[in-house]
């Protein structure tokens, strides 16, 4: 058996590494200005400036964490081999975070389209793209780095233009600029209620599986810290700047009213979910007239209402993702591992649908989930950090462990001030921990049932190959004195009858390859082997009778890239030639799975010929 490297390739760079943070981390200030001035009014800058130096001091440990976690820092896998359920409780805090950040964003997206574009319920509009988007993430995960980074480039564009324009108002802004009031305890807790921009820092984590390797570093010791470090710095001073400049700028807006939980203007009223719109609208408008303010007011939603429901999907995979992982290590029932044909679970899709849908459509309002919004990313930082912090194997240096110590006593504060001021947010964190605790029991319970099962039957937990299926192939070898061919196959059919002949005829050794396509990956997925998989076994096995003593030699991997694997391991043996078969899915399902033919040609080295079976 040819042994193959079943990890992602390391293929991401910073650009794209940014673009992934910045699709979460990024849309934070499309409505958190706004909350804002709903709870402090013409001070709201000050809980704004605190919040980016918050958001500064978090992106600086993180950069630690990525530095120190080059296979994957996201809380689930940086604190389970410290504590099984604190990596639980940190998991189901993550899942909260994920379930509220599709909510919000899509809801912040049709809340910016509706005010110019007369959408009436824009939470039904917001419901209905969630179960759109998670209706195409059946067909499989796509991965969204390269679509982040088309979104990205024009909204960081358009940012950067309103805060150009917004310059001239910023004497008018500071003159505006009122004291904080009403004492200590009543403004942490409006700091805390607006808590928001620290949402997506987990992302950047959770890629650095996935980043371009630093000079010198090898797949044994990975460092990935010249990647992630830049990746966070831009996107950590692009969030920070750009939020803190247009908070300011947002008190040159005349005549600002609090009005309950929401923001008046004169002629828009509700004007808190939309407020950047409203200030390109004003600042433009003031500047080059009524019309290009509408333009300029209805180009910043459409480019953030892109990034926002781009932000939704990302939510969506991450959901499921995390889900099939659990499952996988015995923490949620087997259910959420079992695939469809595209190689996506299907109980993940629907719950990772059906859950923000239901919170969206309940709670309607933005206030109302950014009160939701903060528990389960504030939560799944705390425990990140305070995991990391205290792991004396890490290697941390003495200023990056102070540092992070400090910062989880803070994120810890506000953590427990949202669970004692809160009582949805507490509600929402509680019912999620409730459930994901009994899926768990149900997990365990289903395990040693199976257990059971095999001991009284006396199997064996893994399939074992036969001897015919392991023994050495005995071939002549002046039956393949050629350059290797291989040839990938998802199943018994014409293109391994091809491959076989075409082998023979040019004589060849000929490598067959089979990739099990999971959404996420496991320790265990990088050990298993095609012994193990039934349906690879029936083809090595078919493939080995048809082929009558010519050299065909079985390649196995696992896989949540296929295309990359292929090429990959073409590369590896040495292949001249690759064997693809036509897809047979066509029209809409082919352009939703993607094309893996197209995607293959695209990194295919130039040595390398494709031949596709048809």
């Amino acid at each position: 058996m040819i042994a193959s490297n079943t990890k992602r390739p390391r293929n991401v760079d910073a650009p794209r590494a940014a673009a992934i943070l910045y699709g979460d981390w990024g849309t934070s200030k499309a409505y958190v200005i706004g909350l804002a001035f709903a709870v402090a009014g013409y001070s709201s800058f000050w809980l704004i400036a605190a919040m980016c130096v918050l958001t500064a001091l978090v992106g600086v440990n993180y950069m630690a964490i990525c530095k120190h976690y080059p296979d994957g820092g996201g809380v689930y896998a940086s604190v389970r081999h410290r504590s099984e359920i604190i990596s639980i409780v940190g998991a189901f805090l993550l899942v909260a975070d994920y379930i509220v950040t599709a909510a919000i964003s899509a809801l912040s997206a049709f809340q910016y389209l509706g005010q110019y574009l007369g959408i009436p319920h824009p939470e039904i509009c917001a419901a209905i793209a969630i179960v759109v988007i998670g209706g195409l993430n059946y067909f499989g995960p796509r991965h969204t780095a390269g679509l982040a980074f088309l979104i990205s480039v024009p909204t960081v564009i358009v940012v950067a233009l309103l805060g150009i324009f917004s310059l001239p108002h910023l004497v008018t802004a500071a003159h505006n600029l009122q004291p904080l009031t009403g004492g200590f305890w009543k403004n942490w807790s409006g700091f805390v209620g607006v808590v928001l921009a620290l949402s997506g820092v987990e992302a950047i984590a959770n890629a650095t599986g996935v980043m371009k390797l630093n000079p010198g570093s090898t797949d044994a010791k990975p460092c990935v810290s010249k990647t992630s470090t830049r990746a966070v710095l831009w996107v950590m001073l692009e969030v920070c700047a750009f939020t803190a400049l247009l908070g300011l700028a947002m008190h040159a807006l005349p005549n600002l009213i609090q009005n309950k939980d929401d923001v008046d203007a004169p002629g828009h009223p509700g004007v808190r979910d939309y407020m950047l719109g409203y200030m390109a609208d004003t600042f433009v408008g003031g500047a080059w007239g009524h019309g290009a303010g509408h333009i300029a007011a209805l180009l910043v939603s459409f480019v953030f209402a892109g990034l926002l429901l781009s932000a939704v999907n990302t939510a969506i995979v991450d959901l499921i993702a995390i889900s099939f992982l659990m499952s996988r290590d015995g923490e949620l029932p087997p259910r959420f591992q079992k695939l469809n044909r595209f190689g996506v679970p299907n109980a993940s899709i629907i719950i990772a649908t059906l859950a923000p849908v239901i919170l969206v459509v309940v709670v309607k309002d933005m206030a109302g989930l950014a009160d939701l919004y903060a528990v389960g990313v504030v939560g799944a930082i705390a425990t990140n950090l305070g995991a990391s912090s205290t792991d004396k194997k890490l290697g941390l240096e003495r200023w990056e462990r102070t540092l992070m110590i400090f910062t989880f006593l803070i994120m810890l504060l506000i953590e427990v001030s949202l669970f004692v001021d809160k009582p949805n947010a507490r509600v929402f964190a509680v019912t999620v921990l409730a459930i994901g605790l009994v899926l768990r029991g149900l997990a365990g319970e289903f395990a040693s049932k199976k257990r059971k099962q095999l001991t009284a039957a006396g199997a064996v937990q893994t399939p074992t190959a036969t001897a015919e299926q392991t023994a050495p192939l005995h071939f002549n070898e002046e039956d393949a004195t050629g350059s290797a061919m291989m040839c990938a196959v998802r199943g018994l059919g014409k293109t391994l009858d091809f491959a076989i002949e075409e082998a023979k005829e040019s004589h060849r050794p000929l490598y067959l390859l089979f990739v099990r396509s999971l959404p996420a990956l496991t320790e265990q997925d990088t050990r298993r082997k095609w012994p193990e998989d039934a349906e690879a076994r029936t083809i090595f096995t078919e493939a080995n009778a048809k082929a009558k003593g010519h050299p065909v030699f079985p390649c196995y991997a696992v896989s949540d890239s296929v295309p990359d694997t292929i090429v990959d391991i073409a590369a590896t043996v040495g292949a001249t030639h690759l064997i693809l078969g036509a897809p047979e899915r066509k029209g809409l399902v082919s352009l939703l799975h993607g094309n893996i033919i197209r995607d293959i040609s695209a990194i295919l080295p130039e040595d390398i010929h494709l031949l596709v079976y048809a």
